[in-house]
């Protein structure tokens, strides 16, 4: 379409922009259907104004085909998207000299990277630091709150340009630790693989998610990052999950401001990954209440009054699902497939806090069935909690 519309002659060389004038550029990638693209383009666009570059097209979301027709007329492009731009922009180099920018500025670091190569094309001077006091996402990390969350597993899933982002964000500003990382970007499939290499993991490179689902569940990792299908599987495998990628569920089209890019997008990361993780861990509180009255585990929501009981959805999940039966080939000495819960070990099952009491669940049975034993007694869950306790 840019190589249809485009007019101007090609010319191997830019032109100098005139002593006074104000540099300029174009923001490509953004889409209608995106995530949160819009957002992404005010807030970039506000970037760049502060930097003092203005900002000509943003394109393909809102250009019209006048606009594509003068895309060269602009200093560089902004490639916020590669899946979309990097073939126009990749064009637009070859046959008007026009630079594109290679940094997405996903995160608090990547963020002021973009800035310096942002400068760097416009052949302008800014004071960075002066920019990122607007920035709110690092003071956790000054926290002494923030060891609660070091070497969380995190396990991330989308477009490849939020996913090699999202994984940036979250080994080298958060903590975590990168134990899955994949794409169903084929076009950039390369590139998820490199950055996979980083963190010591196997890129998965498919759009079953099936196949996805699979690999998550081999993991157990203790946050998703991925799209809406990923926040399906997380539902049913009861892992805390942020969206971070299209496609995407009407809910991830907010009426607030909530871009993904930027200072403020760094924010908004902040917020949509630490807090699922944060949920429950004043354990102290859990403990403190567990046999209160008012507060305990099979306590009625208080607006129903004293007459009404029920059974909390964590525990409702545990009771509901069949006790497996030991198989008749055990005493044969058949392998053990599935092992039964011992009363007494129920009951201490139950005790622990319900935001991992699935999590404890599922180790302590591949535990038991990885040593052969029929049933799973109290001694079995302090000895699973040992192992993977180390």
């Amino acid at each position: 379409m840019v190589r249809h519309l485009s007019s101007a002659p090609a010319r191997a060389s830019r032109a100098v922009r005139p002593q006074g004038q104000r540099p300029s550029c174009n923001i490509l990638g953004p889409t209608a259907l995106g995530f949160r693209h819009r957002d992404d383009v005010r807030e970039i666009r506000g970037l760049l104004g502060d930097l003092g570059i203005d900002v000509r097209v943003v394109a393909p979301l809102d250009a019209t085909a006048a606009d594509l027709a003068r895309l060269h007329e602009a200093d560089f492009n902004v490639v916020l998207y590669p899946e979309v731009a990097n073939s126009a922009a990749q064009w637009l180099s070859k046959n008007f000299g026009q630079p594109s920018t290679k940094t997405i500025p996903i995160g608090f670091n990547a963020t002021r990277a973009f800035i310096e190569e942002v400068c760097t094309l416009a052949q302008i001077h800014c004071d960075i630091e002066e920019l990122t006091k607007r920035s709110r996402a690092r003071w956790y990390a000054l926290s002494v709150d923030s060891t609660y969350l070091t070497n969380k597993r995190v396990f991330i899933f989308g477009d490849a340009t939020h996913a090699i982002a999202a994984a940036k964000v979250a080994s080298q500003e958060m903590g975590f630790q990168v134990v899955g990382l994949g794409t169903y970007s084929r076009e950039l499939a390369r590139e998820v693989r490199e950055a996979a290499t980083q963190y010591g993991v196997e890129a998965l490179i498919t759009d079953d998610y099936l196949e996805v689902e699979q690999r998550i569940t081999e993991l157990q990792p203790e946050l998703i990052l991925g799209s809406q299908m990923e926040r399906h599987i997380a539902k049913r495998l009861k892992i805390p999950c942020a969206v971070i990628s299209a496609p995407i569920h009407v809910q991830d089209f907010p009426a607030r401001y909530s871009p993904q890019m930027g200072f403020e997008g760094a924010n908004v990361l902040f917020d949509t990954w630490v807090h699922p993780l944060m949920m429950g861990l004043e354990e102290h509180l859990i403990g403190m209440f567990r046999e209160d009255f008012e507060f305990h585990d099979g306590a009625a929501p208080s607006h129903l009054g004293h007459g009404h009981q029920r059974t909390s959805a964590n525990e409702a999940s545990v009771a509901a699902e069949p006790t497996p039966i030991a198989e008749i080939a055990v005493a044969n000495g058949a392998p053990v497939t599935e092992s039964v819960w011992e009363p007494e070990a129920q009951k201490e099952l139950n005790k622990i806090p319900f935001f991992v009491r699935g999590k404890a669940k599922r180790n302590t049975e591949r535990f038991a069935i990885e040593r052969g034993l029929p049933t799973i007694s109290l001694e079995t869950l302090y000895d699973a909690k040992a192992h993977f306790g180390r």
